[in-house]
């Protein structure tokens, strides 16, 4: 770990150049830019509240803000762990040539997902402005979920950087435990729908206690329970350590399979 933080000190200027052509070629020729990143979950949020509040019966206060913060949290964890995935790859023939720390490519990929993150809260703040919802000093709170998603997405960024390189099809199979993640997590509906016995099942889902601390932090002005916290630092631990052991011991084989 100390080797990381040292490394990640010395090439600073590099990681953050890294960051910034990350962003670049995300929005590459795209008219409205950087933009998308607020009308994106706008309009995803748009659709759901449409078809969930018009065809289907709910009674979730708020519902438009409710699925937009699980569509910004579930959006951000989809596109930087896939991000992360590919970026060892991706760089190959940087790798190939110069000294490069390599876990910096798929740490950008994460930062830049976050910054589109961030700017993702701009509209979610004027949707919560537009509906009356009320603020108080809890609501400044809402960076402790973050930063456990951040070491969540992180650790498992470099799990998949490190075997997507040796395992191709690695992206194939995420895609569909993707698509499981997003239904098992509360985006568009309540959890008190969840059959008690299912519970368990849900819970093994490290996004699950992400979005509900940070709905209850944003939307219902309450500090997250105990549980809830352990649990999602527990995610982030794990996964974390998780994933600098793994990649630190398959790094030095990458150059074999680029």
């Amino acid at each position: 770990m100390r080797v990381y933080l040292l490394n990640m000190y010395k090439y600073r200027d590099l990681f953050i150049e890294l960051v910034r052509k990350d962003i670049k070629l995300k929005y590459r020729n795209s008219i409205l830019g950087v933009l998308w990143s607020m009308l994106n979950p706008l309009l995803m949020m748009l659709v759901l509240s449409i078809v969930f509040m018009t065809f289907f019966k709910n009674d979730i206060p708020n519902f438009p803000v409710y699925v937009l913060i699980g569509r910004i949290l579930y959006q951000f964890f989809s596109e930087s762990t896939n991000f992360a995935m590919d970026s060892i790859l991706s760089n190959g023939a940087l790798i190939r040539k110069v000294y490069v720390p390599k876990y910096y490519f798929p740490l950008s990929r994460l930062v830049s997902s976050f910054v589109s993150l961030i700017l993702s809260l701009v509209p979610l703040l004027g949707m919560m402005i537009a509906t009356g919802m009320s603020f108080t000093w809890v609501n400044l709170l809402f960076f402790v979920p973050l930063v456990y998603l951040l070491l969540i997405c992180g650790g498992l960024g470099l799990i998949l950087a490190s075997i997507n390189v040796f395992f191709k099809d690695v992206k194939h199979f995420y895609s569909i435990i993707m698509l499981v993640v997003m239904y098992m997590t509360p985006i568009f509906y309540p959890v008190s729908i969840i059959p008690e016995q299912y519970m368990p099942i849900i819970l093994m889902n490290p996004l699950y206690p992400i979005v509900e601390m940070f709905r209850g932090i944003v939307m219902y002005s309450s500090i997250p329970n105990m549980q809830l916290n352990l649990l999602a630092l527990s995610y982030a631990v794990i996964y974390s350590v998780i994933g600098l052991l793994v990649f630190y011991k398959s790094q030095d084989k990458f150059i074999y399979h680029l």
